[in-house]
């Protein structure tokens, strides 16, 4: 039998409407997303920020090279070592989870990752004390991934399961927009600091205060979230005398073309790290020959994001009536033929039609998948191993995703003929992936979460 969560140390056991009785207290509701929204905007912002990091400034600071190449790629690996812990963190943090309860591995996670993004702002450079410079720089990486593995697996499951049948799709899409808030914030960060200093500063310290700012979203994010209790229906498992099975041998015994056909839906996050990854590296990075100002195209991703914030909630309605699948089928097959033109406006300066194009991909068609892949995937899984299937499942899914900016430098690096055609190209594969794995999967918007 489950561990009662009434005798862990910190864990609110829910009462009144929100009780086992399977009521639905409106006040957990709006916390547990708004606990899901904080948290998702810190890991999307800490997302952004070592990203757009890695592309402009990082391979100069932490690994400089006499081959631009060579120091694009390093860069950009250790944005991709972030997510080899994930699956790790997936195992454990998910385990957790479904066994103890939903808050707690949500305060830790959020804890932990909140200090390694702090840290890094705080590292010394390759010029100060050489290769121990990118070796601490993975090690964070690495601590981080390990923390975000359970984040919106955990709150994905808290706000799925506060929400009433009918609107999970709305309220789980808050956690989703959190991702695009924090990608703007992320973004934003370096907007001002990049056009107000001149670039021997900013390459010196001013890289770092958006680092360092992330230490604000923690302590807003954690007061949030200690708001929120424990979710019924999972105090409902507990007490139900089910036998125990540990939550990883549950999804691959009992669930294993899930477990596979979510890992090939996750391929739809492709469009962000063409966008917004490689898209700005290919952008600004001099070996690339294009030359467009960091602080004119990181105002991209912030578009994009204001677009995709706004319309998010909308889908996550829509979902709620006509279903998943339809948004999971449309959302990575449109962002994907996208793809190449995008790129082709950025070969060619157009700003004003790379800010269109990168609007509607990464904004619009690839709202439409992140709207609903929480509750979708959620869904999925039963209540005894929901956090584990689903964050095992999207981690594994973004561990190869994050590795594709490096290996589209490695198949398409600096003076490569057509990068655009190679790249679209490899982008579309990839969303045609995941869209026919959405196309294999059952509908669950009206399943009810109950095993």
């Amino acid at each position: 039998m489950h561990k009662d969560v009434r005798n862990v140390p910190g864990v609110a056991v829910a009462t009144g409407s929100s009780s086992s009785s399977g009521g639905r207290d409106p006040r957990m509701i709006r916390r547990a997303a708004a606990s899901g929204f904080a948290g998702s905007t810190l890991e999307y912002y800490d997302f952004t920020v070592y990203a757009s990091a890695a592309a402009i400034v990082l391979p100069q600071v932490f690994f400089p090279s006499g081959n631009p190449t060579v120091a694009l790629i390093a860069s950009l690996a250790t944005y991709a070592v972030g997510y080899v812990a994930r699956p790790i963190g997936a195992f454990v943090l998910g385990h957790l989870g479904d066994r103890y309860g939903r808050k707690q591995i949500l305060v830790y996670a959020m804890m932990l990752m909140g200090v390694s993004t702090f840290l890094v702002g705080v590292l010394p450079t390759y010029h100060q004390v050489g290769i121990l410079a990118p070796i601490l720089v993975v090690i964070l990486r690495l601590a981080q991934g390990f923390a975000v593995s359970g984040e919106l697996a955990g709150a994905g499951a808290m706000i799925v399961e506060h929400a009433p049948e009918g609107k999970r799709g709305f309220f789980a899409s808050f956690g989703t927009m959190g991702t695009q808030i924090g990608g703007i914030l992320g973004a934003a960060a370096f907007i001002p600091l990049d056009a107000a200093l001149p670039t021997d500063q900013f390459l010196a310290w001013g890289w770092r205060v958006p680092f360092l700012l992330s230490a604000l979203v923690v302590i807003a994010a954690l007061i949030i979230r200690n708001q929120v209790e424990e979710t019924p229906v999972f105090l409902d498992e507990t007490k139900s005398g089910k036998p125990a099975e540990v939550p990883f041998i549950t999804i691959f015994r009992r669930h294993p073309t899930t477990v596979l056909r979510a890992v090939l839906m996750g391929m739809a996050n492709v469009l962000g790290t063409t966008a917004v990854v490689f898209g700005t590296a290919y952008a600004t990075q001099k070996s690339y020959g294009i030359g467009l100002r960091p602080s004119t195209f990181l105002w991209v991703p912030v578009a994009a994001n204001v677009v995709a914030a706004t319309i998010i909630p909308l889908i996550g309605r829509f979902s709620d009536r006509i279903g998943r699948r339809p948004m999971m089928i449309f959302g990575p097959i449109c962002g994907g033929l996208l793809a190449y033109p995008y790129l082709v406006a950025v070969e060619h300066k157009n700003v004003p039609l790379t800010f269109g194009l990168a609007i509607l991909m990464f904004g619009v068609c690839y709202s439409f998948w992140n709207a609903t892949f929480a509750s979708y995937i959620q869904e999925l899984f039963p209540t005894s191993a929901r956090v584990t299937g689903f964050a095992v499942s999207m981690n594994i899914a973004l561990l190869i995703t994050s590795f594709l900016p490096t290996i589209f430098a490695m198949i398409a690096p600096p003076g490569t003929a057509n990068v655009p055609l190679v790249i679209g190209g490899a982008t579309l594969g990839l969303a045609v992936v995941a869209s026919l794995s959405a196309l294999l999967s059952p509908e669950t918007a009206h399943r009810s979460l109950a095993d």
